[in-house]
């Protein structure tokens, strides 16, 4: 991990300081040893914190929550929920680009790269951001989570009017301080083919995030994703 001065100027400005707290520290020792031992680390250094680099803060207008990075060969590349072109759709995607179909008319896409989302204001966040090829969760609990944390508080300190979409208890969880007065909350099962059914699939929550939007003055996402 590069550390700090990958971030994006903005996101720099209202976070520098975590990089020098003892959990940052850890974090960096646990990663490189993990290095050391040999382990495959996903994604890249470089894309560890692709989500900031897309999103300034400046320019935040919906969160997304994920988890874990994938932990599948080419699959991470620092966006929640998104894949590099060329690899296959997860399934939790499918079931993300299958509500937006109900709730849009668009089509899905023949690929699962969500920059094009991460480019209009769409913080594609995973509370952890890194994890071991092949061992989901295996980065768990090594101070990620403290970082993202406070992302998700400056966010709320910082911005207007955000919409923040929590899919899952795991994300609902870490969106506990959310001002629900100065932002828009919108909560649904996890898309993944185990919860989806239970209500993720006809929340409606990409017409909502727009429709709020354009209430206060702001620009709508476009949800549909450019052919690749």
């Amino acid at each position: 991990m590069a550390g700090a001065i990958q971030l994006e100027a903005s996101w720099l400005a209202a976070l520098e300081s975590e990089f020098q707290q003892p959990y940052m520290q850890q974090l960096r020792h646990f990663l490189q040893a993990q290095k050391d031992q040999g382990a495959t680390v996903f994604p890249r250094g470089g894309e560890i914190f692709n989500a900031f680099a897309h999103t300034p803060l400046d320019r935040v207008k919906v969160v997304i929550l994920g988890q874990d990075p994938y932990h599948g060969p080419g699959q991470a590349h620092g966006l929640c929920f998104s894949v590099r072109p060329g690899v296959a759709i997860p399934p939790s995607l499918r079931n993300i680009y299958k509500e937006i179909e109900r709730d849009l008319g668009i089509p899905p896409p023949d690929h699962g790269n969500l920059a094009h989302w991460a480019d209009q204001g769409v913080l594609l966040l995973n509370s952890v951001l890194t994890v071991n090829a092949g061992q989901a969760g295996s980065h768990q609990g090594k101070g990620w989570e403290t970082f993202t944390d406070r992302v998700v508080e400056v966010v709320n300190r910082e911005r207007e009017g955000v919409v923040f979409l929590l899919w899952g208890s795991y994300a609902q969880r870490k969106g506990a301080v959310i001002d629900r007065e100065r932002h828009c909350v919108l909560t649904a099962p996890h898309p993944s083919p185990l919860s989806a059914h239970r209500g993720f699939l006809g929340c409606g929550h990409f017409s909502a995030a727009n429709a709020w939007l354009a209430q206060r003055g702001q620009t709508p996402i476009d949800w549909s994703l450019p052919a690749l």
